[in-house]
């Protein structure tokens, strides 16, 4: 057998769709080989185009959307009007070289469009499709629309995050959606492998609701178990004590957690406390949960005469769990992200120099890397349908001119 330069050379995944929990999983695949055609219309382009800062210089603009950079890098962007009669022809068309679907719209959009896996498999029946969606495709509220706010309320996360007795608050918006893409790169990895040993396809319906509670197993199982809803406590821990953010000189925080007694006697050892070292009571957890605030003011009086590196560079010699609490401009001068190639630079057209983000894990013998820019909208449109797929040029005129790729 052939060896593959990358890993998922030969593969085809074409996505409509648009924001982040569809086109992310299609970025992973573009990432390792996939040649992934990103399907959009003039007149319906991804909301991330135009809905969703931030753009470039503060000037919306169809090709200026950072946030459809960030999660289209790697991709080819066709436009097509799905809703025109000839496009549906050339989509079953397009079907029959496919390996992968993967579409984000509202449960029923697709179908109605004729595009429903049913519809879609009567032209290759290897396909593989993935529908993500806020709830799935099914149950009471399969159709209730939603954003990542609405789906961090819906899985728990929001009851538990604030302060002890105050309201609940929002989790960074899409963090179920990108769960959820995790969970959706993998299925659709295995179904591709299915679909090479035994020549079938599969329907996937990933729900980003349900992705989202695997990470709330402990507040799960504490109800389950014992009848207790977890209660918002701030910053505070069940086994970590203390636990919390603390302010240093200028603006610099960091996040420090002790997680059991000999790391508290460390912490105290370095902060050069000695009341905070000879108290018998702060020797155990439960004496220094009693005391936490004053724990937590006595930290903060002890990192704040300090820069952040100096706090870290101390608590790491003496093996404490500590952290800064980095900046967005931390994440992209971050030397362990840049030994990882992380960040990589391609330019944009419109954007001018980008850095994007490769995936979170890597393979030896095919890395995967950033391809190439994101897409403006419509890019590739003429290079995808005459020169890969195959549309005489008369063709393809006669249908541009009919409005098929607008």
């Amino acid at each position: 057998m052939k060896r593959r330069a990358h890993a998922l050379e030969g593969v085809t995944v074409v996505e409509f769709g648009g924001y982040a929990a569809g086109p992310a999983i299609g970025k992973y695949l573009a990432n390792f080989g996939a040649r992934v055609i990103h399907v959009e219309s003039m007149s319906r382009p991804d909301g991330f185009r135009l809905q969703y800062p931030p753009y470039k210089d503060d000037r919306v603009g169809i090709d200026r959307s950072g946030c459809f950079a960030f999660f289209n890098d790697s991709k080819q962007g066709v436009s097509l009007d799905v809703k025109h009669p000839r496009a549906l022809a050339l989509i079953y068309r397009l079907m029959a070289r496919t390996d992968i679907v993967v579409e984000n719209m509202r449960p029923g959009v697709m179908a109605r469009l004729g595009l429903g896996y049913p519809d879609l498999k009567q032209h290759n029946p290897a396909l593989v499709m993935l529908s993500t969606s806020n709830l799935g495709q099914t149950g009471p509220r399969a159709t209730h629309p939603g954003f990542g706010s609405q789906l961090s309320s819906l899985s728990g996360f929001t009851e538990l995050i604030g302060a002890a007795g105050g309201p609940p608050s929002c989790l960074y918006g899409p963090y179920i959606d990108m769960i959820a893409v995790a969970y959706g790169g993998a299925a659709v990895l295995a179904a591709l492998d299915r679909q090479r040993r035994t020549g079938e396809g599969a329907f996937i319906d990933l729900a980003q609701y349900e992705a989202g509670l695997q990470f709330m197993a402990p507040a799960l199982l504490a109800y389950v178990t014992n009848g207790v809803s977890p209660a918002r406590d701030g910053n505070r821990d069940l086994v970590a004590v203390p636990h919390g953010c603390y302010r240093c000189r200028g603006d610099g925080w960091v996040a420090i957690s002790c997680w059991d007694d000999d790391e508290w006697s460390r912490l105290a050892e370095t902060m050069g406390e000695g009341s905070l070292v000879s108290d018998a009571a702060l020797s155990r957890a439960s004496g220094r949960r009693a005391r936490e605030a004053d724990l937590n003011a006595a930290i903060e009086t002890w990192t704040s005469g300090r820069d952040a590196a100096d706090v870290i560079v101390a608590l790491h010699r003496a093996n404490v769990h500590v952290a800064p609490v980095n900046t967005m401009r931390d994440l992209y001068d971050d030397p362990q992200l840049a030994a990882r190639g992380v960040w990589q630079s391609f330019d944009h057209a419109e954007l001018g120099p980008m850095r994007y983000r490769m995936v979170s894990y890597q393979l030896s013998d095919t890395p995967g890397r950033v391809r190439s820019a994101a897409p403006r909208l419509g890019e590739h449109t003429e290079a995808v349908f005459k020169d890969w797929f195959g549309l005489r040029a008369e063709e393809f005129e006669e249908l541009s001119a009919q409005g098929v790729f607008s």
